[in-house]
């Protein structure tokens, strides 16, 4: 007998895809800007709510199943096929994370998750206990693989940091509906034999109760990774407090930049649309992207945000960028300010002559530099400023630092200034 399924669990098993979809990204969007302890707790995060997503929407599916007969779950495979999920899934996560996502590495890192969510829907399976014979039939068993991998390739793709992606519900979704997709898959070519005639005996819970449970486990176990690694925007660093007199209001539409810089320049509060018009020079143009391309325009000013105003920073007062998940710090040397762009946005808006990127979540100002030194394979730069502020320089981007800096050619201990 073929199997058909319960449409309300069939729903719900989609539901439970996406939401832990959403929080699965929305984590593992941030794993490359990160860096230290945070960077591992937002890869274990990412990786069980992906696991716990993928392993709660097959186990629903399974419960979706209309059965003639009693069927009971053993839990050594249960729990075995959850833990292959969560391996499987973090080992993916990380392999996809630990350098720049080239084709091979996507492949690579996709067959393995692919091949371990399919290897874990077959052990979830064979944990039925039932008294009836299942087959199935090989070119579905394929074609299930290969959807796995096709869905783990999109959900690396979808967690990477390159530019195109789209809007992340759109993401989760597009990615729960492929987990689905191979569930479903390999549930088309499963047949049943029952070994005698179909029993009505009911399980002492339903399986309708028992999908219940596990979906909501499933939402507040995604819910309380989102809230507690997700950083909140309106946070800001200790250090963040700027003396009043400092800000000052920005004009509608000056007519021209100011004569000299202030350290803050205060904007309409709670008013972002105006974050495009102040912080762009008018007639500043950086080089060409690239034959064809439009010149790119670089910015005099980034917006800063302090107690629900944006206020700008101008760009010459900026001393160094730290990227915290989507969001990054800003220091002038005296203070540390709040900025809603992301590294890579703020990266290109700066004039590279004057700025460089050290390390995946740290961009110095060159002017600024007053010491570098190695430590162990990376290194260590010391900028100048009211706070003594040390910067770490990753192992791959230390010579090119070296060489911005005219010490090509010096292996020990740099002092750039007295």
């Amino acid at each position: 007998m073929r199997v058909t399924h319960e449409p309300w669990l069939v729903i719900l098993s989609l539901v439970v895809a996406i939401q832990g979809a959403y929080v699965g990204l929305n984590l593992a969007v941030q794993v490359r800007q990160a860096e230290g302890l945070r960077r591992r707790l937002l890869l274990a995060g990412a990786a069980i709510s992906l696991a716990v997503a993928i392993w709660a929407m097959h186990f629903v599916g399974m419960l979706a199943a209309r059965l003639p007969f009693t069927v009971d779950y053993l839990v050594f495979p249960t729990l075995l096929s959850f833990l292959v999920c969560v391996i499987v899934v973090g080992t993916a996560v990380f392999a996809a994370s630990a350098g720049p996502l080239t084709m091979i590495r996507l492949a690579a890192s996709a067959c393995v998750m692919g091949g371990g969510i399919a290897t874990m829907h077959y052990i979830g399976m064979s944990a039925l206990h039932a008294s009836a014979h299942m087959v199935h039939e090989a070119p579905f068993v394929v074609a299930s693989v290969l959807v796995g991998i096709a869905a783990s390739g999109l959900a690396l793709w979808l967690a990477s940091d390159r530019g195109g992606r789209p809007p992340l519900l759109l993401s989760a979704t597009a990615l729960g509906l492929a987990i689905a997709g191979m569930h479903y898959t390999a549930m088309a070519g499963l047949t049943i034999y029952p070994f005698g005639q179909p029993t009505s005996g009911a399980p002492a819970l339903s399986t309708d109760l028992l999908a219940i449970v596990v979906a909501i486990v499933a939402f507040l176990g995604s819910a309380i990774f989102l809230l507690a690694l997700v950083p909140d925007r309106a946070a800001a660093p200790a250090r963040l407090d700027v003396p009043a007199a400092q800000l000052v209001t920005v004009p509608a539409q000056p007519a021209e930049p100011p004569a000299a810089p202030v350290a803050v320049v205060a904007a309409v509060p709670g008013n972002r649309s105006d974050e495009a018009g102040p912080e762009f020079g008018r007639g500043t143009f950086g080089p060409l992207g690239g034959a064809g391309n439009p010149p790119r325009r670089l910015a005099r000013q980034l917006p800063v945000e302090r107690d629900g105003a944006t206020y700008f920073v101008p760009i010459d007062t900026i001393v160094a960028i730290h990227a915290n998940a989507h969001y990054t710090f800003i220091s002038d040397g005296a203070a540390t300010l709040f900025c809603p762009l992301s590294i890579g946005e703020i990266e290109q808006r700066l004039d590279a002559e004057h700025f460089v990127r050290v390390h995946r979540s740290h961009i110095v100002n060159l002017d600024c530099v007053v010491g570098l030194k190695r430590v162990g394979d990376n290194g260590l730069v010391e900028l100048s400023g009211a706070e003594h502020q040390t910067v770490p320089v990753s192992r791959s981007r230390f010579g090119r630092l070296k060489s911005r800096l005219g010490l090509i050619n010096r292996e020990a201990t740099l002092a750039l200034r007295a």
